[in-house]
């Protein structure tokens, strides 16, 4: 139920490193009304940003963000705010904000938000990120938030967002407390694109028949033995001539496997959110290491509708 001070409709700014995506969204219900993405990411904008000497950095990327919304499906941007979470309250970005430090509560409520006014009248509210003494996260956040509805209120557990720089973030009685990152997908493409191993991989679908491999893999990378497990790739492929596309997998199940390591033993309830070929893979691996009982994971629709409950949670607190 949202609160009866919300907008109608707001507009979802989801601006990463790489792509830039506007969402005109019916509030209550979340349906998306009109969309528009680009590839322009922040980072690319920041360096056409720094090739330029007219406008201030606020004014460079509020001049993109009005181009752009002049494509979505509006009738008016006055009565519809603009809700942007992410790298754009970063140092690269239209603003920089400080981190909103660990705990958090469910709601959000904790988290740095600024209030800035574009041309023609629009309000941007802007969302800081989360840290820890020793971590950092812009965005996540705002899924962990979105994604809390269907977390307990009570107890404690981990939740898992797999992805470049995975996301490991532990609750307690609905808060948020603590994280770490994992740059497992960013060394899964330096090592299968740009190490002495990429020769000897294929990236293929998946499929069941690589299961056990992937399995090989994961259990090598769990008993911390991945350092020592990464060479033996090439060595498999020139003495054994072992296929390019299961040694995508074994490698893909080292890095998870290291990666997931310290949950085994671990007697808390773990939340998997992951979409795409993530999904079987951490699965796999985590139905390895836990009990069935203590893995629960999300459907796509609700992964999908994160970000947009998140930014709706943050939009309710500005409101009150």
């Amino acid at each position: 139920m949202t609160n009866r001070g919300l907008p109608e409709k707001f507009i979802s700014c989801d601006w990463g490193t790489s792509n830039f995506r506007l969402r005109l969204v019916d509030t209550h219900s979340l349906k998306v009304l009109s969309e528009y993405r680009t590839n322009l990411g922040i980072k690319k904008c920041h360096r056409l940003f720094k090739q330029q000497k007219e406008l201030s950095q606020q004014a460079f990327f509020a001049d993109y963000l009005l181009a752009q919304l002049e494509k979505l499906d509006l009738n008016s941007l006055g009565n519809y705010p603009l809700v942007a979470s992410g790298m754009l309250s970063s140092s690269i970005g239209m603003q920089e904000l400080d981190y909103c430090k660990l705990p958090i509560a469910f709601t959000g409520e904790d988290l740095i938000s600024s209030s800035i006014v574009l041309g023609r009248d629009l309000n941007l509210l802007l969302i800081s990120g989360a840290r820890t003494d020793t971590d950092v996260m812009r965005g996540e956040e705002i899924q962990a938030i979105g994604l809390s509805d269907h977390l307990p209120k009570s107890g404690k557990g981990m939740l898992l967002l797999p992805g470049t720089h995975s996301k490991h973030i532990r609750y307690h009685n609905g808060h948020f407390i603590g994280f770490t990152t994992y740059m497992t997908g960013e060394l899964f493409e330096i090592i299968g694109k740009h190490s002495i191993l990429s020769g000897s991989m294929e990236e293929v679908p998946w499929e069941p028949l690589y299961e056990n491999i992937f399995l090989d893999g994961v259990k090598k990378g769990v008993a911390n033995q991945h350092m020592a497990s990464l060479f033996s790739i090439r060595a498999h492929s020139l003495i054994h001539k072992a296929s390019p596309a299961k040694n995508y997998y074994f490698l893909s199940g080292l890095l998870i496997g290291a990666e997931l390591s310290h949950l085994k033993g671990n007697n808390e309830t773990v939340y998997l959110a992951v979409t795409g070929i993530q999904n079987p893979l951490y699965t796999l691996a985590l139905k390895s290491l836990l009990t069935k009982d203590r893995l629960v994971c999300f459907e796509p629709q609700i992964i999908a509708s994160a970000l947009l409950v998140g930014q709706r949670k943050i939009l309710e607190t500005y409101v009150k």
